[in-house]
């Protein structure tokens, strides 16, 4: 290896794309097309970047088995910072296996931390998990042990486990410090953000407030009775009904909730659930079908006594009752909750990671950009959306890739 790509390759470890440009920018090798590549993402140009390092894969030999391996990584990597879920597992997985069987332990590890990452982006906790417990970041160098603890951070963030997160991120700070790359210290920072964010709103007695992350654990750990329009369940003493697949029954249940411990009209509840007005006694037969489906639903937590001019919720284990609410509209609030990293998403991406269907993604996305809560780049399969920048949260930046010579 020549010295103005070794000069190059440890420019880009040290996150300093523009003078690893400096050297290799007029260069068309393969080794030179890999690192202006990966050059490129790092200043966020993804296109290009993309294109650069297919074209390194490529211009690599037959017997260049890691170099192709390494070009498919990074390509894995771009894919995931430019949000194409969709982008081909089984290559990153082939490419992991031959740096594996080649002693390059370092890159097989940030394969598999891409792979982690991917799950953790599509609601693959589980999986994510058994990845991860897997790997021991140890002997890694401080950038992956640093991404290690980032993917802990947001496992535990999902599965609010507030203490967890805070310690993940105290050691991924410590890890980005030794690293001393100044666009992993910002990701860092701009993940423990998400701490100090409010993650929820609470709806108790008529009144409402933002709640983080650590209240929200708290709250859930409580003698209350949650309605979770989260998570579309109630909660309450260690026990949790679903009403995932059963949203008329949750809408009566936190309609109830939140006027608790008065009652709600019947107008007022067949308007709220079935969208009608009442007009005839065959909608209050449909009210009394559904409330007593909501009864046998609920025990033991809770049960529905009916009222002069409606129905109240009761509970049976708890002194309280209070409703958890996404902190936005909740409509719209899963597809906010994953532009809010402040990436660009397509919509393809989107309806993977939220289990929906293209086309309604792309409807509430067209819906948010009219009411201009979001912003739409590019035209056709290269159109990507994300939120408005907000000022003083960093963007998260793609990580260096390990020297070509280690």
């Amino acid at each position: 290896m020549d010295s103005l790509i070794t000069a190059a390759a440890r420019a880009l470890a040290a996150g300093d794309p523009l003078g690893a440009l400096d050297r290799v920018a007029l260069r068309d090798d393969a080794s030179a097309l890999a690192l202006r590549g990966i050059a490129m993402a790092q200043l966020g140009d993804l296109v290009r970047a993309r294109a650069l390092v297919k074209s390194a894969a490529r211009a690599f030999g037959p017997k260049e088995a890691v170099a192709r391996a390494r070009c498919v990584v990074a390509e894995a990597e771009i894919a995931l910072a430019s949000r194409d879920l969709g982008w081909p597992v089984k290559a990153l997985d082939t490419a992991r296996v031959t740096l594996e069987a080649h002693g390059d332990r370092v890159n097989a590890a940030h394969a598999r931390y891409l792979q982690i990452r991917r799950l953790l982006l599509i609601g693959r906790l589980d999986e994510a998990e058994a990845l991860l417990a897997a790997l021991d970041p140890a002997p890694l160098p401080p950038v992956l042990r640093a991404a290690h603890e980032l993917v802990v951070a947001g496992i535990a963030i999902r599965r609010l486990q507030s203490q967890s997160a805070h310690n993940a991120l105290a050691r991924a700070r410590h890890a980005a410090e030794l690293a001393a790359i100044p666009a992993l210290t910002a990701e860092v920072e701009n993940a423990a953000l998400i701490l100090d964010t409010p993650a929820a709103r609470l709806i108790a007695h008529g009144e409402e407030r933002p709640l983080l992350l650590d209240e929200v654990e708290a709250l859930l750990s409580s003698t209350s009775l949650v309605v979770d329009a989260c998570r579309y369940s109630v909660r309450g003493a260690g026990m949790s009904v679903s009403l995932v697949t059963r949203p008329v029954l949750f809408t009566l249940a936190r309609m109830m909730a939140e006027t608790w411990p008065g009652g709600v009209s019947r107008e007022a509840l067949i308007a709220g659930a079935f969208r009608l007005k009442l007009t005839d006694e065959s909608h209050r037969a449909r009210l009394r079908v559904e409330i007593g489906r909501l009864r046998a639903a609920l025990k033991p937590l809770a049960g529905v006594m009916a009222t002069p001019r409606g129905f109240a919720l009761v509970p049976l284990v708890s002194a309280d009752v209070v409703v958890l609410a996404p902190p936005v509209d909740e409509k719209f609030a899963a597809v906010f909750a994953f532009l809010a990293d402040g990436e660009s998403w397509s919509s393809s991406a989107l309806a993977l990671a939220l289990g929906a269907s293209q086309r309604t993604v792309q409807r509430t996305l067209e819906a948010l950009a009219a009411a201009g809560r979001v912003q739409a780049f590019g035209r056709g399969r290269a159109r990507r959306w994300m939120t408005p920048p907000i000022p003083g949260f960093a963007t998260t930046l793609l990580l260096p890739a390990p020297l070509p010579s280690d």
